[in-house]
């Protein structure tokens, strides 16, 4: 039998061949991430009558560059197993006096190949991998309008301070109308109040008139904000405006793809109070398949909400926090899940309240009522049955 380790890189990969007694067959390749570099370790292979039937393939899954070179050696019917870097620390102490070149991350990986000691990480279904990528993207584009808005707010902050007193939501449509068209106290004041009167009323659906109208303008006339580079500034605001408008039209489209996604895949997650269609999608494709997981107290570990203690000697810290290991969009997910469910859900809502009784912080109850939910979901998915809250 013989096995290969591949270090994964962006550009070149770098396999090590060894046999069953973990001897190196060959000096270790270097090969581009294209069609002629997997035909070049293909062909190291073939050189020592290597086929499928017998050689393991390993590599490290290093963000998202493995993924091509895998699919393509499954399209080729190798045998082929990837594992999380962490899983190689061990052997990578026991072999640095081995190998003094950089080859020594192939090397351990062909060795951890060899012993079998290793848990994998594999591609999920079409399904799954396309929520990941779609949820994994709209977090990204939520990130990106937050860091718009506070864009926005800063300017605003600068030129019109008033400003966060007249909207209850700076961003709502009513307010970002009126910041596209006159975006600083000067404009605002330049137009007659009529016009403003009818522009409140048509977006805000007749919430807002007239009365709305003087109150902008008294806070236009009576503003402390700067006056200088008046027109950069309402330049900007008008700019991020656009921008922001542009990012929450691309998130509406994305979310209905999403959800439709999610209902051909998995609807039962959304049974559990606080995860809707949105969270039940990042939860099901960082999850995968469940059968991963042995019991709720690994996933829990796998979404970094298990405590993490600090002890030195005969020190063991009284305050814990969670270890944020494992997936942090996983973790997101459930924490924002457990936000609703801690006040929503009939029996987690008094676990909650009992920790708060008991003098725990918000974000410490918030956390025990994440780990809490992560169970509920591990059930869940395990059973496939809709979730029944437990109320004793």
């Amino acid at each position: 039998m013989f096995y290969v380790g591949i270090d994964i890189a962006k550009k070149n990969h770098e396999a090590s061949i060894i046999d069953s007694n973990g001897k190196l067959l060959d000096k270790s390749i270097s090969f581009s991430n294209s069609q002629a570099g997997s035909s070049k370790l293909i062909s190291l292979l073939e050189k020592y009558n290597i086929s499928t039937s017998n050689v393991v393939i390993g590599m490290e899954a290093t963000g998202h560059y493995w993924l091509s070179l895998y699919s393509h050696l499954l399209d080729l019917e190798y045998t082929v197993y990837v594992i999380n870097p962490i899983q190689s620390d061990a052997f990578r102490k026991m072999y640095i006096r081995q190998t003094k070149n950089d080859s020594k991350d192939s090397f351990v990986i062909a060795q951890i190949m060899r012993f079998g000691e290793f848990s994998t990480t594999s591609l999920a279904n079409d399904n799954i991998m396309s929520l990941r990528q779609l949820s994994r993207y709209r977090l990204a584009l939520v990130d990106e309008c937050s860091d718009w808005k506070r864009k926005c707010i800063a300017i605003l902050d600068q030129v019109f301070p008033e400003y966060s007193k007249l909207f209850s939501d700076t961003f709502g449509v009513t307010s970002k109308e009126l910041l596209a068209k006159y975006p600083t106290p000067e404009d605002m004041l330049s137009v007659d109040t009529q016009t403003l009167t009818e522009l409140l009323s048509k977006s805000s659906r007749g919430r807002f008139g007239a009365l709305k109208a003087v109150e902008i303008k008294e806070s236009a006339k009576n503003t402390f904000g700067i006056s200088l580079a008046r027109n950069a500034f309402a330049f900007q605001i008008k700019q991020i405006i656009a921008q922001i408008d542009f990012i929450e039209d691309q998130l509406d489209e994305l979310e209905i793809e999403i959800a439709t996604l999610l209902h051909q895949t998995n609807d039962v997650i959304t049974s559990i109070i606080g995860i809707g269609d949105i969270l039940g999608a990042i939860i099901i494709s960082e999850i995968g398949d469940i059968s991963r997981f042995e019991s709720a107290s690994q996933l829990v570990a796998y979404a970094g909400l298990d405590s993490s203690v600090k002890q030195s000697g005969d020190f063991i810290g009284t305050k814990t926090k969670i270890s944020k290991r494992g997936s942090p969009y996983l973790r997101r997910a459930i924490w924002l899940a457990a936000t609703v469910a801690a006040f929503k859900d009939p029996a987690l809502s008094v676990y909650y309240q009992s920790l708060r009784l008991r003098g725990k912080h918000h974000l410490t109850a918030i956390g025990a009522v994440a780990r809490k939910m992560t169970n509920i979901i591990f059930a869940v998915l395990r059973d496939d049955k809709p979730y029944v809250p437990n109320i004793k």
